[in-house]
């Protein structure tokens, strides 16, 4: 009795073994090129390098902070997407050294040891007698594909000869140029990324750094020198001025990049399309290097035309304010003096005037361009107005440079602060000449605009008089008492005083005046309009509401008309024409009243003059794997086209001594192609006709 043999188990393989297999798997970079797809939809969804104000009124406090330690506000810089890039570079680098070996050696390989009877398993084969002795038909098949482009090789057997022959290497060739495409782009993506700055802060113990200030008081700590292999940098600089300091913007902080020469901004140049927007921009720039090597270089650095200069790019990134010069005058909006103010743009001055605020002079807009045409379907009501696409809405297109425009904020001691947007010119809205007067209490809101009529000098002393007038008591009881004697009627002169009580408290109210219990705050109190309506609705049966509406209003109109006539009194001009224009200027100027009651700043300050300056923001940029990545565009376009449109064939012809005819030969053929296309069948059939003479039998 013999011994069973026992089944022996499987050698186990080691971890390290296992980890090669799935690092070099081409699964496992398959899911790392996927990751990152996903997350670099995420940062162009997400916008990056905001303020942190703006994700927190777009996402909320507590998903913002979220985000924010996931790195989706920095996704490009962020860790982990580095760490998903690097297994991305050495899975594939893997890959392509595990197949390399087998692609070159089958690149060398031309098969021509497969046995005669393996032929007949091939989808494509054929069979056929050919008059020709073995030795001719070698000739001949030999001529024929060197003539149709195929490279073979001959082996001569005991029994008969094989010929393999290929086509469509470079197919192999395509697979090894797409994935070495990835790796050399994902590598110059790491080299011209953050990676290359993080590493230099590392080895020589830099930190971002998180105040403000002057370029020139960051400490060195905080500055990186200008040998730094890879980097890409913002420097600003204003006309007239220069700059050798470039600014890395990380995710806690900033760094100071040195560069080897300075930037001098002599010019720049801007055209606008007819919508306002920017056309071309481009600055007149003048290179000089720091370290007294080589002459001063002018150049000319425009979108898309970056200049070269050392080794590093300079790029027209955008533009902004350079610090233009403007002068102001602060319009007291109740009591007080005017007074002229001056300062650059981005300048911070403490104003005792304004309530000790901190006035932040933060832009200037040269030109602004609005759309001043009227809806044509605004003069009937259509269903396609509220249903359907808003394209339907039919406008005309007026389209106005009305004027510069400039941005401030006043800031409080609490470090709260409102921006500001005003005109310097009035501009025509519905036939009506206003100043426009814009306010918002965060970025992340829009500008309301309050619209001030102009007077017949074209400009707000009018409406300001006005307004100065419904603020002050004696002027109110004057005008009341006016309008009080113009209202009542003739031989009714015991309702004379109820008319005059009746006017004082509508000017009261509207004025916010008015003491009232729900608040007893002045600061609190309804005013304007709005308190009309709330006094309407809580001492007025609903029945009788409109009839009371319309009967304040008229008392309101007329009451602010006398204030008018009063206002121009005091100012020493002649009373108001009773014309359109200046009915046009009361009813505009109600509604004004009524919201400039709520304008939260003491001073009106209006653009008195100003001296623009200009100023380039230029992207610097030394990138040493810019190469590495062109490299890997043109290797990815090359492996593309020719996996894509290369098909590898092989051919094999056996030729034999004919047993069916004396002096003749068997062929056997068979095609072998990577992936069976249409086209393949036609390339046999034809391959096949031409060897075995068919068209000639034919005939």
């Amino acid at each position: 009795m013999t011994d069973a043999a026992l089944p022996t188990a499987p050698p186990s393989r080691s971890a390290a073994r296992e980890l090669y297999e799935l690092l070099a798997s081409m699964r496992f970079a398959i899911s790392l090129l996927t990751v990152i797809c996903i997350a670099s939809m995420v940062g162009t969804v997400v916008k990056q390098h905001e303020p942190m104000g703006n994700y927190v009124n777009q996402f909320g406090p507590f998903w913002a902070e979220l985000f924010g330690r996931l790195g989706l506000y920095t996704v490009y810089s962020a860790p982990w997407f580095l760490l998903i890039l690097a297994f991305l570079v050495l899975s594939t680098s893997l890959c392509i050294a595990r197949n390399t070996p087998k692609i070159l050696a089958d690149l060398r390989s031309f098969k021509e040891n497969v046995r005669e009877q393996s032929l007949t398993a091939h989808h494509h084969k054929a069979i056929g007698d050919v008059h020709s002795a073995p030795s001719l038909a070698l000739t001949e098949f030999s001529k024929l594909l060197q003539l149709r482009g195929w490279k073979f090789r001959v082996q001569r057997r005991d029994n008969g000869i094989m010929i393999a022959a290929r086509k469509g290497a470079a197919n192999k060739i395509g697979y090894l140029a797409a994935h070495s495409a990835i790796v050399l782009v994902c590598v110059g993506g790491l080299l011209d990324g953050d990676l290359m700055v993080r590493l230099v802060m590392w080895a020589q113990g830099k930190q971002p750094y998180s105040g403000s200030g002057l370029v020139s008081d960051v400490r060195p700590e905080h500055r990186l020198a200008s040998s730094t292999p890879g980097f890409r940098a913002n420097v600003f600089v204003p006309e007239g001025q220069r700059a050798a300091t470039g600014l890395i913007t990380l995710p806690s902080g900033v760094v100071l990049q040195d560069l080897p020469f300075e930037i001098e901004l002599k010019q720049f140049k801007v055209e606008y399309y007819s919508t306002g927007m920017p056309k071309s921009f481009a600055s007149d720039i003048v290179l000089r290097d720091l370290d007294g090597h080589g002459a001063e270089r002018k150049a000319t650095v425009r979108v898309n035309e970056p200049v070269i200069h050392r080794g590093i790019a300079i790029y027209q990134s955008s533009f902004d304010d350079g610090g233009s010069k403007l002068k102001l005058h602060a319009v007291p909006m109740d009591a007080g003096q005017a007074f002229e103010l001056e300062g650059r743009v981005g300048d911070k001055q403490l104003v005792a005037a304004l309530g000790d605020q901190q006035l932040e002079i933060a832009g200037l807009r040269v030109i602004n361009v609005e759309n001043m045409g009227a809806n044509e379907a605004a003069a009937e009501l259509k269903l396609g107005d509220h249903l359907g696409s808003g394209a339907k809405v039919r406008t005309n297109k007026d389209l106005r440079n009305v004027g510069p425009s400039f941005s401030y904020r006043l800031r409080d001691a609490a470090g709260q602060a409102r921006e500001y947007n005003n005109y310097m010119l009035p501009v025509e809205l519905d036939g009506q000449r206003v100043f426009l007067a814009g306010m918002r209490e965060s970025a992340a809101e829009g500008f309301r605009y309050l619209r001030m009529p102009v007077d017949e000098k074209d400009s707000l002393d009018g409406f300001l008089n006005l307004r100065r007038a419904l603020l002050d008591p004696a002027v109110r009881q004057r005008a009341a008492e006016r309008y009080a004697a113009q209202g009542t009627p003739a031989g009714r002169t015991d309702m004379q005083p109820q008319l005059l009580a009746t006017t004082q408290q509508v000017l009261g109210l509207f004025a916010g005046a008015v003491a009232d219990a729900a608040a007893p705050s002045a600061k609190d109190r309804p005013r304007g309009l709005p308190a009309l309506s709330d006094f309407v609705e809580r001492k007025v049966p609903e029945a009788e509401r409109a009839k009371m509406s319309e009967v304040l209003l008229r008392i309101l109109n007329g009451s602010l008309f006398e204030l008018h006539k009063l206002a121009r009194e005091t100012a020493g001009l002649p009373p108001p024409a009773t014309d359109a224009a200046t009915q046009a200027f009361m009813t505009q100027s109600v509604l004004a009243l009524s919201d400039s009651l709520y304008y939260p700043a003491p001073y009106l300050l209006q653009l008195s003059s100003f001296e623009q300056v200009q100023a380039s923001v230029f992207q610097v940029a030394r990138a040493p794997g810019q190469k590495l990545v062109y490299l890997g565009a043109v290797l990815l376009i090359i492996g593309v086209f020719a996996m894509l449109y290369i098909r590898e064939r092989r051919l094999w012809i056996w030729i034999t001594p004919s047993p069916n005819e004396a002096g003749g030969s068997l062929v056997r053929l068979a095609l072998s192609t990577t992936r069976d296309t249409p086209d393949n069948a036609l390339v046999f059939d034809e391959l096949r006709r031409a060897v075995l003479h068919e068209d000639e039998r034919a005939h």
